[in-house]
């Protein structure tokens, strides 16, 4: 979300920053809805500062016996005209506000320029990846063959893009999502949280969810949305408050089931785990000082990364272009793993730097101690990381020539001690 006033005084900044983004300038439009707003709002003021003037006419009037008919006629008509301003103005405000809810972060310097993910720039790339004396498998493979892993099942339960995982897949699944909880608050000072898994609208708002993505989000019929990340339900711990500035970061984690309608995935990654309607992820979502955010984020980002090393995954760090950040983030890095069975790269966390564009959405500021001026927070939000996708990744580079996967070290304490899932462990 964006200030009006910041827009009016940057217009050539503003719309430079979409044309990064491949969007047309809005400078223009934003400045004359603003202006018919405030040239409103002034008649308003004006009327109401007229109207209390012949107030106390009519009693100056009155208390000497004299007609104040008139002007109570004149007093009377301004609360018409007022009420019909006070009207056009909160429509000017709505139309406004309803246009900016529907425009992007802009994008930081640094960010590279492009359309889509081919300008995405390779920041490093960290471990080796594994020679293998046999063809590697791909996930779905491995697991099917294990009997670990029915997605036939879930069909019948609940439709496409959904999996059942059984035995020591499911436990596999749960000691990942573990063995990162307990990193992050043991090893990375970050609280763990455990919150709703149903918002409201103004939570989804809040994030950048809504109005503009309502097609990838899953609604109750009460009203409700489940989340399609649990970066919701904790950005918007903050939400509405004033919190002390001295006191930021506040950090967050969380371990939730994750829920998207996949709207405009059709015909992506049909196959397999990699795009399911219900997920784990584990997330972690920081409130900064609004001076700080660019370190915070290069920490989390640290974060994220240190689960894929301690769990000996080979991957690589990259900085999205302007063309394939999200609607809400300033920068983001992306992690992706490599699947030796799929012979590429694939997105496993993605730590992004919104800046003040949640905050202003959701009224979530900090002051300093002794003062009365605030200023709005920022927030940063990232996987930390998708279990589903950890677990595909485990089990492609795991892999050994039968068909069984080696329980990596840092896991096996979750797994009973457990070294080598074979079919039907």
């Amino acid at each position: 979300m964006f200030d009006p006033k910041w827009i009016r005084d940057n217009p050539d900044a503003f719309d430079a920053g979409r044309a990064r983004r491949g969007l047309p300038a809005l400078a223009a439009t934003v400045i004359d809805l603003d202006g018919k707003r405030r040239s409103t709002q002034t008649a308003w003021q004006e009327m109401q500062a007229k109207r209390n003037e012949l107030s106390k006419q009519v009693g100056q009037i009155k208390s000497k016996g004299g007609d104040a008919s008139a002007v109570m006629a004149e007093v009377a008509s301004l609360k018409d005209r007022m009420a019909e301003a006070e009207v056009e103005e909160q429509k000017a405000a709505a139309e406004l506000d309803a246009l900016l809810a529907q425009q992007p972060n802009l994008p930081v310097a640094d960010v590279p320029d492009g359309a889509d993910e081919t300008a995405n720039r390779i920041e490093r790339e960290v471990g080796q990846r594994r020679n293998f004396a046999f063809a590697p498998k791909q996930h779905f493979e491995l697991g099917e063959a294990l009997g670990l892993m029915d997605f036939a099942a879930a069909a019948k339960i609940s439709g496409a893009r959904f999996v059942v995982l059984k035995g020591a897949l499911a436990r596999l699944e749960r000691a990942l999502g573990q063995f990162m909880l307990d990193l992050h608050t043991a090893e990375h000072g970050y609280t763990e949280v455990n919150p709703p898994f149903l918002v409201k609208d103004v939570s989804l708002y809040g994030t950048g969810n809504l109005p503009k993505f309502a097609e990838d989000l899953f609604k109750t019929e009460q009203g409700h949305y489940l989340i399609p990340t649990s970066e919701v339900p904790l950005t918007n711990l903050a939400a509405d408050e004033i919190v002390d500035e001295t006191k930021l970061p506040f950090r967050y984690t969380a371990l939730t089931a994750c829920f998207r309608s996949e709207a405009g995935a059709a015909g992506r990654d049909t196959r397999g785990m990699i795009r399911q309607h219900q997920f784990w992820k584990v997330e972690m979502v920081s409130i900064a000082h609004p001076d700080e955010s660019d370190a915070e984020h290069q920490r989390m980002t640290k974060c994220a990364e240190n689960v894929l090393a301690k769990l000996g995954l080979p991957y690589r760090v990259m900085t999205l272009s302007t063309g394939d950040m999200g609607f809400s983030s300033q920068k983001t890095f992306d992690i992706e793993v490599w699947l030796p069975g799929q012979g590429m790269y694939r997105e496993i966390s993605s730590c992004s730097n919104c800046g003040e564009f949640q905050a202003r959405r959701m009224k979530a500021r900090c002051r300093k101690p002794g003062e009365k001026g605030t200023r709005f927070v920022h927030t940063l939000n990232g996987s930390g990381v998708a279990v589903g996708r950890a677990l595909i990744a485990v089990l492609e580079n795991y892999q050994q020539e039968d068909g069984s996967i080696v329980v990596p070290d840092a896991l096996r304490p979750y797994m009973n001690g457990l070294e080598v899932i074979r079919p039907h462990a």
